[in-house]
C-alpha cells in the first residue's frame, strides 16, 4: 500500500490531511531533510502510532529509497522514546523534584550506536518525542540537533511529519 492508496481510506473529514500527506511525501527533496532523515523520521512515527495500514504505506514509500539500517534505527527510536518519553515527561511535570535526583536506571544503550548518523537518529527521536508530548526530551533533542547544524527547516519538517501522520491515524480511525 502506498501513501496515495492510504489517502483513499481517509474520509471526507480527512481532506486536509490528504493534502498535507501529499505535500510532505511529494516534496521530500525540498523538505530540508535527506532521504534517510525524512523516511527514518516518518518510519519512527508510524511505528510509534502503531497503525498497521499507515505503517505499510510509509514502509512502501521508503522501500528502495533507504537502506535496512534506517528501518532498524526507526524501530529503535520508536521503542526507546516510548520508554524515555514517559519517564522524562514524568520528571518534567512532577512538582516533587526528588525524583529528578534519582538515577533513571533505564537501559538505553541503543542510543550510543543506533546504526545511522547520530543527527539522523536525533531527528527520529525528536519527532517521536513531540508525538508523545515530552517537553524535556524535545528540548534535549533540539539542542543536540542545533549543535549538529541541523537547520530549523529540517527540525520543523520532522514535527510536521509527526503532526500530519498523527492526523492521518485519527482520520483513518474515524473513516
Amino acid at each position: 500500500m502506498s501513501i496515495a492508496e492510504y489517502k483513499q481510506l481517509l474520509g471526507d473529514h480527512g481532506k486536509d490531511t490528504k493534502l498535507n500527506l501529499s505535500n510532505l511525501f511529494n516534496n521530500v527533496d525540498s523538505s530540508g531533510l535527506t532521504a534517510d532523515q525524512f523516511y527514518g523520521t516518518a518510519l519512527s512515527l508510524v511505528y510509534s502510532l502503531e497503525e498497521k495500514e499507515l505503517i505499510a504505506a510509509v514502509e512502501a514509500e521508503a522501500e528502495g529509497k533507504v537502506e535496512a539500517n534506517v528501518f532498524g534505527a526507526a524501530k529503535l527510536a520508536a521503542t526507546l522514546m516510548s520508554m524515555n518519553n514517559i519517564y522524562y515527561r514524568f520528571l518534567h511535570l512532577c512538582s516533587d523534584k526528588q525524583f529528578s535526583k534519582l538515577p533513571a536506571g533505564l537501559r538505553m544503550n541503543g542510543m550510543a550506536n543506533p546504526g545511522v548518523d547520530k543527527a539522523d537518529f536525533e531527528l527520529y527521536s525528536l519527532a517521536v518525542s513531540a508525538l508523545n508530548g515530552c517537553g524535556m526530551c524535545i528540548d534535549s533533542h533540539v539542542g543536540v540537533l542545533l549543535k549538529h547544524d541541523i537547520s530549523a527547516q529540517a527540525i520543523q519538517t520532522s514535527i510536521k511529519l509527526a503532526s500530519v501522520l498523527n492526523a492521518a491515524k485519527t482520520a483513518r480511525a474515524l473513516a
